[in-house]
């Protein structure tokens, strides 16, 4: 009987655990959608950004402009931007931007370049930290908000600029999770500084463009994105140098660039999860099930047993 007491017990504890799951998937999926809403609230400035941004540029060359970010310089040291989680039970989602940020390290090591990290998340946080002596690590963040706001963007884009306007490094590259579907996120290179094609990009470096189709978050990769927002008329005088204006816009555009990487982030560490629990909650349905099949079967032996010690007592 201790045998069949194990097994109850072990089947309650599977249907809790499964109790357990099937609310974190739910929560997971809720914040999915939450995450998609901010995309949607930061589009329209993001779009109406870059139409000034292109405004300029068809009045001036980037190239004639003398502005910090657009200069280019010798590359030595390169700053890798790594985007994790603080939390775990999300699958390989953390698993797989450490890996995919220690592969690039090794490749620029290789290459002669001097990188370093920055490290966003707990999970990047402590993996590296551990191997402090293999890696170079400039600056740290966690505990973002679970949706990233401008806020979050903001702080870890002026650490990543003043970096680069005092010459302490000569790239930047943000390694984060693009979110193709809530079942497919791929570990993804972006460069965000400088703003000129320098030759060294990762072969999976792009420049992309989050959106939403149907209410369902996608992706488009162009060389040139398409703007939605109207064109500026072409008689508006800026006031400005467009100097002055390059100097207060890029940064802004930098920000947001970050922000749209951090977002698809976060919507993919919670499509990771809600996936993790749900298979984990199907898991635990299953295991439920044979255990129940095997208490059953233990069940009947015992009854078995039972009957046939009686049986041999009556009969002796």
């Amino acid at each position: 009987m201790a045998n069949l007491k194990d097994i109850r017990d072990r089947i309650v504890s599977v249907k809790n655990t499964r109790k357990i799951t099937e609310a974190m998937r739910l929560v997971a999926a809720a914040k999915v959608r939450r995450a998609q809403d901010q995309v949607l609230r930061s589009r329209p400035f993001a779009d109406r950004l870059a139409r000034v941004l292109e405004n300029i540029q068809s009045r001036m060359q980037f190239e004639a402009a003398d502005s910090p970010l657009l200069n280019k310089r010798e590359v030595k040291t390169i700053t890798l931007l790594a985007v994790t989680g603080d939390r775990g039970l999300c699958g390989g989602y953390n698993a797989n931007i450490i890996k995919r940020t220690e592969k690039r390290y090794a490749e620029l090591k290789g290459q002669g370049y001097s990188p370093d990290l920055v490290l966003i998340g707990k999970k990047a946080i402590g993996y590296f930290e551990n191997r402090s002596s293999l890696y170079k690590i400039r600056a740290t963040f966690k505990e973002l908000e679970q949706v990233p706001t401008s806020d979050d963007a903001s702080s870890i884009t002026s650490e990543v600029l003043a970096e680069f306007l005092s010459e302490s490094t000569d790239r930047v590259e943000v390694i984060f999770t693009k979110f193709v579907s809530l079942v497919s996120c791929n570990p993804t290179i972006q460069t965000l500084l400088p703003l000129d094609p320098q030759g060294i990009a990762d072969s999976e470096d792009e420049i992309f463009r989050l959106t939403t189709k149907d209410s369902q978050l996608i992706i488009e990769k162009d060389a040139a994105p398409s703007n939605e927002e109207p064109k500026l008329p072409s008689d508006i005088v800026f006031e400005q140098s467009p100097d002055q204006l390059l100097n207060a816009l890029l940064p802004l555009y930098l920000q947001n660039q970050l922000l749209r990487a951090l977002q698809e982030s976060a919507a993919s560490e919670l499509a990771s999860r809600m996936t993790a629990m749900n298979n984990a909650s199907d898991n635990a349905k299953e295991l439920a099930k044979n255990l129940t099949i095997d208490y059953n079967k233990a069940r009947q032996a015992a009854i078995t047993q039972e009957i046939l010690e009686v049986v041999g007592g009556a009969a002796a």
